[in-house]
């Protein structure tokens, strides 16, 4: 009787331990905080909630849910939930009043609706006879400058089919501004592809930023930024910065914008805080030397900056002079791992931020406090589970160059014993992984660790948060010390005695998959599986079928393919294929336009050919680069972790056999 007790006290104990694992189905529940907007008195702010699908039920992307949080009640109100989803949710100025983006069951397209907060009911305000891309509300709230694609002539043809041109008679996205409730439409007369709308802060101006074709190469690499007249449309004056540009800031008296951008042409980020004087047109690059990446910036007097930053795998709030002195962190954040903020003219700030223990969050920084006090609660289920341990790791590569990267124990490790380690490499390469929450559907992360594995995360050279030199490393050398520098990782942690040399693993997206697919081929003797998704395999091929080759010219290659065939051609995992001895999964989204499917195949037909070695290509219909759909990310989660759970663990898994539900 005392046995019989025994074994169902221990079997009720295992099925508590193992309800507090993180699983599969965990991470396909996971809510996280989008967007977040703090408002002009300091003490609401509005934010978005990511719901997924479930992916037993329907294969369809996450929803944006629609919430307020009161700093003076502590309270978080729902304000648009269930069907559909928001975006570009923003105060309106001097209105008490929320707006937002929805396409709605009875709408064409994407249209403005505004929550007027005494009512909470929404309101559609304007529409277009296209979507409303993106549009920011001009300073007094009663105008907004928007961007939409142009509407173009129908052309009718008297066959009953009628082919697609490649790259040909696409559409331009273009720049208006409306008074709301009047028909008063202008378009700006400014040339090219518009983005990146931001009115002065006296209302007569916009700055924006004009690329000139709507590719995405053009968009990455040829911006330029704009300043035009609110009234006329007409352009005054251009910032004549070449390289990549993302956020526009203007200073209160609308004397000077500042933007973050690339150091130059052949910057792989835009990382640098620039300030332009509109009257001259010139610009300056505050602190080149910071060693890390320039996330936002907020202008918080006519002469000085608030800015948020990432540094190695944390983050940085500080403040920096307009003529570049006086750089000053004021928070110096390595638990949470701040990634958005929005300021408010009071001083208060509402933060969106991810720590190691759960996903994005908001966080609210009163102008009283030093810390910022976390508000929303989003997994609440997520406090039941036992979380591993993760940390920051150090090491050197052989060259002497400092790696940084992060690195998720087993759960429940015992000490001495050595464990399988799945890498898991970045992609980019103009990325980093920080030390906050480091699971989802392609990442590993705790998943992993309940299963019994080492998780490292890598931040090889190239990547973000280290400053400019360190993200030009890698180039005109793809596939060389970056790369060198995994294998310097995993044997740094083979050293310290905690992973089994022999069932060691490698995974990644993009440029991570490119990276799996050099591990799998030319570093076949230290990888005993690999998981590669959405990867390079062939440079040369690569090239020629990406949306991106200039963009690949100027901050990663530095050289044509057709200057040096040999060298793109032994950077390439299909030169080694012949010798892989590593058991390869490779997955793609069969819609890819950034790395061509055709890449997964080239890799897949060499393996398959040339050796004996397990192979198995898997298409996902209707996804591009990376999966965006509830059904079609659970399957990759559960499939790749099958594939380690084999070739790592050695279970008798059948990897051929389909992702079945359980009842």
């Amino acid at each position: 009787m005392f046995k019989n007790l025994l074994i169902t006290s221990l079997l009720f104990l295992s099925t508590i331990i193992l309800s507090a694992q993180i699983s599969a189905d965990d991470i396909a529940k996971i809510q996280s905080v989008g967007s977040i907007q703090i408002n002009n008195e300091g003490y609401l702010v509005v934010y978005t909630l990511r719901v997924p699908a479930d992916p037993k039920k329907e294969n369809k992307a996450s929803s944006n849910h629609l919430y307020l949080w009161n700093a003076t009640t502590k309270t978080s109100s729902p304000l648009i939930t269930g069907e559909g989803s928001v975006r570009g949710v923003k105060f309106r100025p001097e209105h008490n009043s929320i707006t937002f983006l929805k396409k709605g069951k009875d709408d064409e397209n994407s249209d403005l609706y505004e929550i007027v907060l005494e009512s909470g009911r929404p309101i559609k305000i304007m529409d277009h006879v296209n979507s409303i891309i993106s549009y920011n509300w001009s300073p007094n709230g009663e105008k907004i400058a928007f961007t939409a694609l142009e509407v173009k002539k129908e052309q009718s043809t008297m066959l009953p089919y009628e082919p697609e041109i490649y790259e040909a008679n696409l559409a331009f996205t273009r720049a208006y501004v409306r008074t709301i409730g009047t028909d008063n439409l202008l378009e700006l007369d400014i040339e090219g592809q518009l983005s990146n709308l931001s009115w002065s802060s006296n209302g007569k101006f916009l700055a924006l930023m004009s690329a000139p074709t709507p590719l995405v190469d053009d968009y990455y690499m040829s911006q330029t930024i704009k300043i035009a007249d609110a009234t006329s449309g007409k352009l005054i004056t251009s910032i004549p910065h070449q390289g990549k540009k993302t956020m526009i800031s203007w200073s209160p008296n609308s004397k000077k914008i500042a933007f973050i951008a690339g150091a130059n042409i052949n910057d792989p980020i835009a990382g640098r805080i620039f300030v332009s004087s509109i009257k001259e047109g010139k610009f300056k690059n505050l602190k080149p030397d910071f060693k890390g990446k320039f996330e936002k910036i907020y202008w918080s007097d006519d002469n000085k900056l608030l800015f948020l930053a990432s540094e190695s795998v944390y983050s940085s709030v500080g403040y920096i002079n307009s003529n570049g002195e006086n750089f000053k962190r004021i928070i110096e954040s390595k638990d949470p791992v701040i990634s958005y903020i929005s300021v408010s003219p009071n001083g208060n700030v509402a933060l969106l931020a991810s720590s190691p223990s759960h996903p994005k969050e908001l966080y609210f920084l009163s102008s009283w406090s030093s810390s910022p006090e976390r508000i929303t609660n989003s997994n609440t289920w997520l406090d039941k589970k036992s979380l591993a341990k993760q940390e920051k790791v150090i090491y050197k590569a052989n060259d002497g160059t400092e790696i940084h990267g992060v690195l998720v124990r087993p759960l429940g490790e015992v000490k001495g014993e050595k464990y399988p380690l799945i890498v898991h490499v970045h992609g980019g390469p103009e990325a980093h992984v920080s030390n906050a929450w480091v699971t989802g559907y392609a990442l590993p992360g705790q998943m992993g660790a309940t299963e019994g594995f080492f998780v490292f995360y890598p931040n090889y050279r190239g990547s973000t948060g280290r400053g400019h030199e360190f993200i030009i490393m890698g180039h005109d050398d793809a596939a060389g010390k970056e790369f060198d520098d995994i294998v310097d990782g995993v044997d740094y942690l083979i050293d310290q005695g905690w992973v089994d040399k022999n069932k060691v693993g490698v995974m990644g997206g993009s440029y991570g998959g490119y990276a799996t697919g050099w591990m799998a081929t030319k570093f076949t003797d230290k990888f005993a599986a690999g998981v590669m998704f959405v990867g390079i395999s062939n440079k040369i091929s690569k090239w020629g079928t990406t949306d991106i080759p200039k963009e690949e010219y100027l901050v990663h290659a530095r050289k044509w393919i057709w200057e040096d065939y040999d060298f793109f051609l032994k950077r390439s995992p299909i030169y080694y294929a012949g010798q892989s001895k590593t058991p390869l999964l490779i997955m793609h989204g069969a819609n890819d336009t950034r790395v061509h499917p055709s890449q997964s195949m080239e890799l897949y037909r060499h393996i398959k050919v040339r050796t004996e070695t397990p192979v198995k290509l898997v298409f996902y219909t209707g996804e591009g680069h990376g999966n965006r759909k509830a059904t079609a990310q659970y399957d990759y989660n559960l499939r790749y972790m099958r594939w380690f759970h084999k070739y790592l663990q050695g279970k008798d898994v059948d990897t051929d056999a389909p992702i079945l539900l359980k009842k």
